[in-house]
């Protein structure tokens, strides 16, 4: 029996390493090939503006930053590698947990889920704060597992060791600690660690680790709380809540939710060790917390990887569940598992594919955040290079100014005022940096290149933007336009003059596609028609294009009023075109021989200013 369980075990250590090993590649490749992350590139940035703590963040994500490009230089690989170690480690910790309280026997059976739970398995690639965060709670779950034990200055330096990096890290660790100590007080062994004078230390060193957020909200109106507490959630009930274990059985895996749910009910029963129902208790509270905050916090912004450190408190309760399965059960566990990391793993490998990332551009799982910084950093170098001496550049907002500068290696970008900076807890932060701009004039008499993202406003929003733009740039000039995968990602890149223009306001144009429908297919003779109109200065003449070729030129200037009562929903004064209403268009178009299958169509807009701006293209399917 017992050279059948050596046997087992070895079995399944190998299992483990040769799971880990693979995994560890795949992401070493991905993390060295993909393109910066919007987030990654701010956190770049902060980690050029050395500090304990900043608007959206404290400070620890911005020095593994630092650190890593300190020993690897300037590459996304050497931004990313101090992510990719501490999430190689954590499933060696899971293992190093479950063996010491569920025996060998299970250790490395966990380990393997560890590996291949798709939350988890992924994490690394990117460099965000849900890395350290990991490594934190499983230090802390590690800690508390030992002091039910019984104190000693190992279990302590682990908790304090958890605490600090916590709490340099998110202001989400809050409910890590919060529900950590109540499991604790829940315990009869953990009131009796609680009543040691050593694991109080642990807390006061942990507690020091808020002093530079607090600091840092003290010195600012408590912008960043009122943005983690207030600004980003509604407060109020919302049916999205819901959605919350459908989301976590795709990014858990159904199978292997159902077994971390059952292992940690299993858990909770008063027959087990303390150390289990600790683990039990704390995976068990915080999904539950999350899964009920998901009715009333925010449902905008991304947030299916907050349970994670509900996963690693139930990791190693769930290898005893599978492994009590029947064997068909337990193979279309892992199966599915599997699946759902090569799936995330898959997903980043398409986001560093220009071919892959173009065939999602018409769907919703287009990686914007990913897509087009290259192109815009070498069309910038191209356009400054034929500009002036001396010439600024200025960002239309946080995304921009971060990305590029990390590709251009200059952290100073100035950034316009912009939602999207407010909307992530950015715009205090540029504002302290002194890099927030409401009017070019603060950038002295210089030419300026700006560079505006089309696509980070909603469309109904856009005209309003531009206006916005005019109100502190001054009127635009004619743009080049830099569509990413047909206009998915679209930036606009405008040559301002030393002195800023006073008159009337130029925006870029606009336009819509009534006909043909986005969805069903087109014959071979289908009628264009839309409307387009370009504030300020009106457009001279539309073109259609299939495939960037320019196939019929559709008659320009019909009554649409009804495209003034739309934009006057969304600007005070709606569209200010000198043509308005008269600014639809109408064409039939004949694509002749061309053989059954998928084309672009889209639009050419001449504005009366010399203007020549290509309109994102969508696809249509001829019969």
């Amino acid at each position: 029996m017992t050279q059948h369980t050596d046997s087992a075990s070895t079995r399944d250590r190998r299992t483990f390493i040769a799971l880990w090993v693979c995994v560890l590649l795949a992401k070493c490749v991905l993390a060295a090939r993909l393109p910066l992350f919007v987030d990654e590139a701010f956190y770049w940035q902060e980690s050029r503006h050395p500090a304990w703590a900043y608007s959206d963040l404290p400070g620890f994500t911005a020095w593994l930053v630092r650190a890593g490009q300190t020993v690897a230089g300037s590459s996304e690989f050497a931004l990313r590698w101090p992510f990719l170690l501490i999430a190689a480690l954590l499933p060696w910790w899971i293992v190093r947990i479950a063996r010491r309280e569920l025996g060998a026997d299970h250790a490395w059976q966990a380990g393997s889920l560890a590996v291949v739970l798709p939350l988890l398995g992924t994490l690394g690639v990117l460099g965000l704060p849900d890395v350290p965060l990991a490594l934190a709670t499983v230090l802390c779950l590690d800690a508390g597992t030992r002091l039910l034990r019984g104190v000693d200055w190992t279990s302590t330096g682990l908790l304090a060791a958890g605490l600090v990096i916590g709490g340099l890290t998110h202001y989400r660790f809050v409910a890590v600690i919060g529900v950590g100590f109540l499991a604790l007080l829940w315990l009869r062994e953990g009131r009796i660690a609680l009543r040691d004078p050593r694991t109080w230390v642990a807390v006061g060193v942990g507690a020091l680790a808020w002093w530079p957020l607090l600091s840092w909200n003290l010195a600012n109106a408590d912008a960043g709380l009122r943005f983690q507490l207030v600004e980003r959630h509604p407060w109020a009930f919302h049916p999205d809540g819901a959605q919350f274990l459908l989301v976590q059985a795709v990014f858990a895996s159904p199978l292997l939710l159902i077994a971390l749910l059952r292992g940690g009910a299993a858990g909770l029963r008063a027959d087990r060790a303390a150390a289990v129902r600790y683990l039990a208790l704390s995976g068990i509270a915080v999904f539950a917390g999350f899964f009920l905050l998901g009715f009333f916090a925010d449902s905008e912004r991304v947030s299916f990887h907050w349970p994670l450190p509900a996963y690693l408190a139930l990791l190693p309760l769930a290898a005893p569940v599978i492994a009590a399965w029947r064997p068909a059960l337990r193979r279309c566990t892992w199966g599915l598992a599997g699946i759902g990391l090569v799936a995330g793993l898959g997903y980043y490998a398409i986001a560093a594919s220009p071919t892959l990332r173009e065939r999602l551009a018409e769907g919703k799982a287009y990686p914007s955040n990913f897509a087009g910084w290259d192109a815009l950093a070498e069309t910038v170098v191209a356009e400054r290079a034929a500009m002036p001496a001396g010439t600024r550049l200025l960002a239309d907002n946080f995304k921009i100014g971060a990305e590029l500068g990390f590709a251009l290696g200059d952290p100073r970008i100035p950034v316009l005022d912009h939602p999207l900076n407010a909307h992530h807890g950015r715009a205090p932060q540029l504002a302290l940096w002194q890099l927030r701009v409401t009017d070019r004039s603060t950038l002295g008499e210089v030419p300026v290149l700006l560079l505006v993202g089309a696509s980070d406003v909603e469309y109904r929003q856009l005209l309003r933007r531009y206006h916005d733009l005019c109100t502190m740039v001054g009127p635009l000039p004619a743009p080049k336009v830099l569509n990413i995968d047909h206009g998915r990602q679209r930036f606009l890149l405008f040559r301002l003059p030393p002195r800023r223009a006073t008159s009337p306001c130029t925006t870029p144009a606009m336009a819509w596609i009534d006909l043909p429908a986005n969805d069903g297919p087109v014959p071979r003779r289908f009628e264009l028609r839309g409307w387009a109109f370009k504030d300020g200065v009106g457009l001279a003449k539309v073109e259609a294009l299939v495939d960037g070729e320019v196939v019929s030129r559709p008659v320009y200037g019909i009554a649409r009023p009804e495209v003034v009562g739309f934009w006057s929903k969304w600007r005070d004064g709606g569209s200010s075109d000198p043509q308005q209403p008269n600014v639809g268009f109408d064409v039939w178009i004949d694509l002749g021989e061309r053989p059954p299958g998928r084309y672009r169509l889209g639009l050419r807009l001449h504005g009366r200013d010399g203007s020549v701006e290509d309109w994102p293209s969508r696809v249509i399917e001829l019969r």
